[in-house]
């Protein structure tokens, strides 16, 4: 034991009436907190730190004795784990786990193991799962609240999904993010699971790719990386059609993108829409005249260009906004990564959990500021049954 902390109640609970020392007092139970806390002056690292709590009982000039009791957070139907001091691990001791499964890619396993080996702690398994779903619902407020909110306001939202899996069963993994916060939602692929995060009145510009849902909100951009990609495909095809036709996207998609860059270098002389006008009504043309083509992937490209034409060349009106996708992309890559190692989540609480923290991690990543002291300080108010703090402002 390093040290003891001494817990008393500041008031009566029978008369209201302030309590203090000189007030008859006995302890009436303690518990034992593990935590990792910054070494001494001039050492770098961390420590693990045991503090014994001594919570009193005082007895008031009344006659009722009052409790300090240790802070506990209510009940809430769709967790089962509590937000309580009673758990051993501190905030800082599970903000150190949440790293080691979210950002390391540890299993439980791995995470027993490193704990034991490099801090002579041993915990069980079901301890540090638990520790992972406490942070995850203690964080839930501000997911709910403050990013929810911020993604709904964005000037600019790149978004994207992919697979995953919840106990075997596949679900998708949704990334909505902008400058300044990053959203994570797993659920279905479906027109609802958009409208709950974005709300229907979403009035920023939306890069997306071609999901049907996302055509409900009018200031839409397309990814041109997404389609040059299947234009190549296409362009090293063995059927003729379908070189002819890939090649002619590939070049129209390369001059839109080198009109954009130039434009945005120095302004042009003449509106790009006016520039490219040719060679867009050549590609309408040849998308129309292959969207009912005998060759599958020359069909789906033509008919993927037309049911988005407009939103493909917005860029040519508006420089200033992005080519690709490739923000929402990078958002998703590292956890697909976690996803190929874990296969996913077990549980509905644990799948919230994940999808909890991976967006306050990915969010103050984009504010420049550390995750982890922040969601000590999240754990340390919700056991109190307190607000969550505000996320960090973004750094300048």
């Amino acid at each position: 034991m390093d040290c003891e902390q001494i817990h008393r109640p500041e008031r009566c609970v029978g008369c209201g009436a302030p309590l203090h020392e000189g007030h008859e007092q006995r302890t009436y139970t303690a518990r034992y907190e593990l935590d990792v806390v910054p070494p001494g002056e001039g050492m770098k690292g961390f420590v693990l730190h045991q503090t014994k709590h001594l919570h009193r009982e005082v007895r008031c000039g009344c006659g009722h004795w009052t409790r300090a009791k240790p802070g506990r957070g209510p009940a809430e139907a769709e967790w089962t784990v509590a937000l309580t001091e009673w758990h051993l691990a501190g905030p800082m001791l599970v903000a150190l786990i949440c790293s080691l499964a979210l950002r390391l890619r540890l299993s439980r396993a791995r995470i027993q193991e490193f704990l034991h080996d490099w801090l002579g702690l041993a915990l069980s398994v079901a301890t540090i799962n638990q520790c992972l779903h406490e942070a995850g619902r203690a964080v839930a407020p501000v997911v709910q609240d403050e990013l929810v909110q911020a993604v709904r306001e964005a000037q600019l939202l790149h978004a994207d999904e992919t697979g995953w899996k919840q106990w075997g069963q596949p679900v998708w993994l949704w990334v909505m993010t902008c400058a300044t916060a990053t959203l994570f939602v797993v659920g279905r692929r479906t027109r609802e699971v958009v409208q709950c995060i974005l709300g229907e009145t979403f009035g920023g510009w939306l890069m997306s790719d071609g999901y049907a849902a996302y055509r409900d909100y009018t200031w839409r951009l397309r990814c041109l990386a997404h389609i040059e990609r299947k234009a190549r495909g296409l362009k090293d095809s063995l059927e003729r059609q379908a070189r002819s036709f890939g090649s002619q996207v590939l070049t129209v998609i390369e001059q839109v993108m080198a009109a954009v860059y130039q434009a945005r270098s120095s302004p042009p002389t003449m509106p790009l829409r006016i520039q490219q006008a040719k060679s867009l009504q050549a590609l309408l043309a040849a998308c129309i005249k292959h969207a009912e083509s005998g060759h599958g992937k020359t069909r789906q490209l033509a008919r993927e260009l037309l049911n988005d034409w407009d939103t493909f060349w917005v860029v040519l009106d508006h420089p200033e906004l992005p080519l690709t996708n490739n923000e929402a992309e990078r958002a998703l890559r590292h956890w697909v990564i976690a996803r190929r190692i874990s296969q996913g989540t077990r549980t509905g609480q644990g799948t919230r959990a994940f999808a909890n923290l991976a967006s306050i991690i990915d969010t103050c990543r984009k504010r420049a500021v550390s995750p982890w002291p922040y969601l000590a300080e999240v754990l340390r108010h919700r056991r109190k049954g307190l607000p969550a703090p505000s996320l960090p402002a973004p750094t300048p």
